[in-house]
């Protein structure tokens, strides 16, 4: 085996280093223990390096979560607000109501008899003292004549008596000087005295029975009346029970139903009032009705009654409401909507409901002051849907804000941008 086979490091250069490399060789070569030692500290190195790392994160991480919350806290947003509005005056009230005749008689038999003419029927108009039915009753015919009779026979009788008693006065006062001067015996004094008074009194028995007889007869002829029935009022006829030919009776309990005679020139509305409204309504109040089945037509009217009592089991107040109807569009009994302008007895504001925050405290606005956001509670009256009604917790011209973000906190400086949109809000 040549040189080059067996140490091939060597050269040809320099052949006789051949010794000195190998010794060289043998001593640069490393044992176990030196490479446990390079291992350990090149481990040791990379935990240093790793640690150094993770340190140097650490702290670029918490300076940026610092840098990002000193951002955050002086970072102003931009909000879009809307001012707080006064209420109107009055209180617009939409409510349901009926219709009914501002006057309605239903018509009895006053006379017993048969109807022999009638001259109405359902739907026609009749004129106050129009003849409606005529009633026929002979047998009053002949109790009329009985009683002219008898009333006869009294003023007859009273002729007679007025004559004894005017023949006795002149008896009386021929003898009573005679009586006076002894002539004549007091007895024949008595006699003639007693006689006049109560010749006096059958005359005043007299007067009393032709009076009574007057009133029996008053009342016949009053039941002969009674035999043409006419209208109370001006109006029209919704009902009718008679015919020509139909036995009526007169009698104040069971008497017959003959015809309902209802005026409808002017309308009476009935409308129940919500208690929290009803402390406004009063005489004069306009209201304008509505009937779904007369679409844009408004009929005016006026409160012109009340209840002056809310009912215990609605808590509501009876209203009534007068609504000319010279043309008779309205008819008795309808169903239709009444919307009252309600005076406001105490103010309140109107508020944006998309400014509402409803949280754990309760119902409450951002008021934008002096570039800050200012949180108050309110009291809430009314949810008009769009806006909300409030008694208490801002005042008219309060910048609110719309949509408040959820972190807004007491105190937050902000920057109030008003806009078309929130003014149309509000």
């Amino acid at each position: 085996m040549s040189k080059h086979e067996r140490f091939p490091e060597l050269t040809d250069d320099e052949p006789g280093d051949l010794g000195r490399n190998v010794t060289s060789r043998a001593l640069c070569t490393p044992g176990k223990g030196d490479f446990a030692r390079l291992f350990g500290i090149s481990t040791l190195l990379l935990l240093l390096g790793l640690l150094a790392l993770g340190t140097y994160q650490h702290f670029a991480l918490h300076a940026q979560v610092i840098a990002t919350a000193k951002e955050h806290s002086e970072f102003v947003p931009h909000v879009r607000v809307a001012p707080v509005r006064a209420s109107s005056p009055t209180w617009p009230v939409t409510l349901p109501g009926t219709t009914s005749a501002f006057a309605a008689a239903n018509i009895y038999a006053r006379a017993t008899g048969y109807i022999s003419r009638r001259d109405v029927d359902i739907g026609d108009p009749v004129k106050k003292g129009q003849l409606l039915a005529e009633i026929t009753a002979p047998e009053l015919d002949h109790q009329i004549s009985q009683a002219e009779a008898t009333l006869a026979q009294l003023r007859a009788a009273l002729q007679q008596a007025q004559a004894n008693r005017d023949l006795g006065s002149a008896n009386w006062a021929r003898d009573k000087p005679l009586v006076e001067k002894g002539w004549a015996t007091p007895q024949q004094g008595d006699t003639d005295r007693l006689t006049l008074a109560a010749q006096e009194a059958a005359v005043a028995v007299a007067q009393a029975n032709i009076k009574q007889q007057e009133a029996q007869l008053q009342v016949l002829h009053q039941q002969k009346d009674y035999q043409s029935v006419v209208a109370p009022f001006d109006g029209v006829v919704t009902q009718r029970n008679v015919d020509i030919g139909t036995l009526v009776q007169a009698d104040a309990t069971s008497g017959t139903f003959m015809f309902t005679v209802m005026q409808t020139d002017v309308i009476r509305v009935q409308v129940y009032v919500p208690q929290d409204a009803a402390f406004g309504v009063a005489p004069g109040v306009a209201a304008g009705i509505h009937v779904p089945e007369i679409p844009g037509r408004v009929f005016p009217g006026t409160v012109t009654r009340l209840a002056n009592a809310l009912q215990p089991g609605s808590r509501t107040l009876l209203t009534e409401i007068d609504v000319p109807n010279p043309d008779h569009t309205l008819t008795p009994g309808s169903y239709c909507l009444v919307d009252l302008q309600i005076p406001r007895k105490t103010p309140s504001l109107i508020v944006p409901a998309s400014a509402i925050i409803f949280n754990q405290d309760g119902l409450s606005v951002a008021v934008v002051e002096n570039g800050v956001a200012r949180i108050r509670h309110i009291t809430q009256v009314r949810d008009l849907g769009t806006t909300v009604e409030v008694s208490a917790g801002v005042r008219e011209g309060d910048q609110v804000i719309l949509n408040p973000s959820v972190d807004l906190a007491e105190g937050r400086k902000v920057a109030p941008q008003p806009t078309a949109t929130a003014t149309k809000v509000s």
